[in-house]
């Protein structure tokens, strides 16, 4: 098996390899696979092909330059999503704490649960309101 591992670094060598744009073009390829498989059209599959190969047309490719440009263009064009699920993610994982929304300036105040009925005043607009944490 170490062999096998080494002729693959050495294949690999030089060569662009897998990233962030390239982990979404093979979720996007997982979708249209399932797609295809239960309604049966020529058209989804076709999309799968083509997306897998241009997936491995990415990880292959030599031209590392114009490959880390298109993925800095994905991530620029992702950035806000992204951010707004990290948010989320960070905020659910968060079981000491409750987020609120000041209401005049949306800005999100963490306070600690369990304190019961609270005044929480807001650090951008210094507005106050009472929430029950």
């Amino acid at each position: 098996m170490g062999r096998f591992r080494d002729k693959m670094a050495r294949f690999m060598y030089g060569r662009y390899g897998a990233d962030q744009l390239n982990r979404c073009l093979m979720g996007i390829v997982m979708v249209l696979l399932v797609v295809s498989l239960v309604f049966r059209y020529r058209f989804f599959y076709w999309l799968t092909i083509l997306g897998i190969a241009l997936a491995y047309f990415r990880m292959l490719s030599k031209n590392i330059r114009k490959r880390s440009l298109e993925n800095s263009r994905y991530l620029r064009a992702t950035a806000k999503i992204r951010r707004k699920f990290a948010g989320f993610r960070n905020r659910s994982r968060d079981k000491t704490h409750r987020y609120y929304k000041c209401p005049s300036c949306r800005q999100k105040v963490r306070v600690p649960r369990g304190k019961g009925k609270i005044c929480i005043t807001c650090p951008k607009c210094s507005k106050e309101f009472i929430r029950k944490t």
